[in-house]
């Protein structure tokens, strides 16, 4: 078969969408469209005669294999010598995917849809024309583009966000101590200060007790009689720890001393609003306080990006699983991995240590591998996984994840959760459907979101439900959705009815789930740096998810 493009029409001929797969100008696919309901209206000899009972309508170039859908034609124009039954078949999965991707079949759905819907023809039809093997649920799950890795790089991004946020709270309150501490001594310094320089100030400025004015002396020596000092040389405002607290407590000097006092404490202020002046012409106070808040900033910004550990380890398991309608184990695989990420230099040397003794004993159908550049004789002897090679700039790179062990696990038992789903006609167009779902391992599920699809876009009548549910009419997809499963509600089930009379609409069914017990009992028990054997601090995330889980 050869599809030369496949387009969307209104019943009046307008074109809403067209994706050709052969080289063809613009004015050829514009030409085919036009021409398109005048050939639908008025059909040419042997061609299928009425046209409105056929699917078709053929010219001399080419054949138009079409279906109506509502007030929307969707087209496939191909060669004559095309295989009108594969063409029939893709075209019956157009009118499948249309109203899924665009979420209903009139003009402005297509409209929005646009971008969505050409991607999804580029699924069902490749470059040259030809049919690929897919169905809604592929196309579906290729549209989404959800990726596992990115999970795992988002969940690593998380935990050391968390980790630099701890570690910049516990800095900032540091620095706010700090500061604090160092605002209060400044200040009692600076009073101190303050006070020697005016005492040396009334005493004329003397570098000593030897020369100066009559006048500051005397200022001086009535200073000594208040503080009860004499002349013997000794500064009367040294840094005694008492002389604020006697002040007030002295009877009242001579007038001397009284003038001297007070042109002290007059020179005081006028001398710190002298400096205040000139600090705030010289703009020195903003500029200290800025330095602080730099100093502070450039301190959180080094905390945020600081990580919590040298070393954090990240075991992660992607299960595949297919499960027929009876709740049957099909196929179970389970493969892990164990990745370590080197945070600062000390983490690039270092051994980890993992329980190789009760993973030994897990008996067949377990397979264990370490990267080729891991000792392989270290693990198997002593459950040590380290560099083949050790030095300077042979270690593990810093910032990026690098696997270390991986793992592997083929058995039915492997399956975390079975699901089983029973639908029953009624009569009168309607169908009873009963879903079980049963935890099989001792282990925790998080988030779990069983996926059901209905065939219709009516909403099912729910007669029993264990958890909640969602109902998509845009998808025709109903959510059965658990916060939590473990042993406490290890089984449950879901009734409704809904309408319809086909009962193979409601598969395949899809679960995701997460989890944080590894269904492989692999645990590190120690990193050690390969230098001086020191233990290292490290952190360790453990993560299951569900690679495709299907009931079908």
């Amino acid at each position: 078969m050869v599809v030369l493009c496949a387009a969307i029409t209104t019943k009046a001929g307008k074109p809403l969408l067209s994706r050709q797969f052969i080289e063809m100008s613009r004015m050829r696919v514009e030409g085919l469209l036009a021409a398109f309901p005048k050939l639908v209206n008025s059909p040419p000899p042997g061609s299928g005669s009425g046209g409105k009972q056929h699917t078709f309508v053929e010219t001399d170039a080419v054949r138009y294999v079409y279906q109506p859908v509502e007030a929307l034609y969707i087209l496939l124009v191909t060669t004559r010598g095309s295989n009108i039954v594969e063409d029939l078949e893709t075209l019956r999965l157009l009118s499948k995917v249309v109203p899924d991707v665009a979420g209903g079949l009139h003009e402005s759905h297509i409209n929005d849809s646009a971008f969505e819907l050409l991607f999804s023809l580029d699924e069902v039809l490749s470059a040259g024309g030809h049919k690929e093997e897919a169905s809604l649920s592929t196309i579906r799950t290729s549209l989404a583009m959800e990726s596992h890795e990115e999970k795992m790089h988002m969940m690593l991004k998380e935990s050391k966000e968390k980790a630099a946020r701890e570690e910049m709270q516990k800095k900032a309150k540091e620095i706010q101590d700090r500061n604090m501490k160092a605002m209060k001594d400044n200040f009692m310094n600076n009073g101190m200060s303050a006070l020697n320089q005016q005492g040396q100030g009334g005493a004329g400025g003397m570098s000593g007790f030897g020369g100066g004015g009559g006048g500051g002396a005397g200022g001086m020596g009535g200073l000594d009689q208040q503080f009860g000092m004499g002349g013997n040389g000794v500064d009367p405002y040294g840094q005694s720890p008492y002389m604020a607290q006697a002040e007030p407590e002295q009877e009242p000097a001579p007038r001397v001393a009284t003038k001297g006092m007070k042109l002290v404490m007059g020179g005081a202020k006028k001398k710190d609003s002298m400096l205040a002046a000139m600090a705030a012409e010289d703009n020195l106070a903003p500029l200290s306080i800025k330095k602080k808040k730099a100093s502070s900033a450039s301190a959180a910004a080094a905390a945020s990006v600081a990580p919590s550990t040298p070393v954090s380890i990240v075991a992660e398991e992607k299960v595949t699983v297919a499960l027929n309608r009876e709740g049957a184990v099909e196929q179970s695989d389970i493969k892990g991995t164990l990745s370590l990420v080197a945070n600062t230099p000390e983490g690039a040397d270092v051994h980890v240590v993992v329980n190789k003794d009760i993973l030994k004993g897990l008996g067949a159908g377990w397979t264990f591998a370490t990267h080729p550049k891991v000792s392989k004789p270290s693990y198997e002897k002593q459950g040590l996984l380290k560099l083949k090679a050790s030095g300077p700039g042979k270690g593990f790179p810093i910032g990026r994840p690098v696997g270390i062990l991986r793992w592997g696990y083929s058995a039915s038992d492997g399956a975390p959760i079975t699901i089983n789903c029973w639908p029953e006609e009624e009569g009168g167009n309607s169908i009873n459907v009963n879903i079980e779902y049963e935890l099989s391992r001792d282990m925790t599920l998080e988030d779990v979101d069983i996926m059901i699809p209905l065939g219709t876009t009516d909403a099912p009548d729910i007669q029993s439900i264990d958890g909640n549910y969602k109902h998509n009419p845009r998808d025709g997809v109903m959510l059965w959705h658990f916060d939590r499963i473990d042993q406490k509600n290890s089984s449950g089930s879901l009734e409704f009815t809904i309408s319809g009379s086909d009962t193979d609409a409601f598969f395949p069914i899809s679960v995701s789930f997460s989890s944080k017990n590894l269904l492989c009992p692999v645990d590190v028990r120690g990193v050690t740096s390969g230098e001086s054997g020191a233990q290292v601090g490290y952190a360790v995330s453990k993560m299951v998810v569900p690679e495709s889980y299907r009931c079908a």
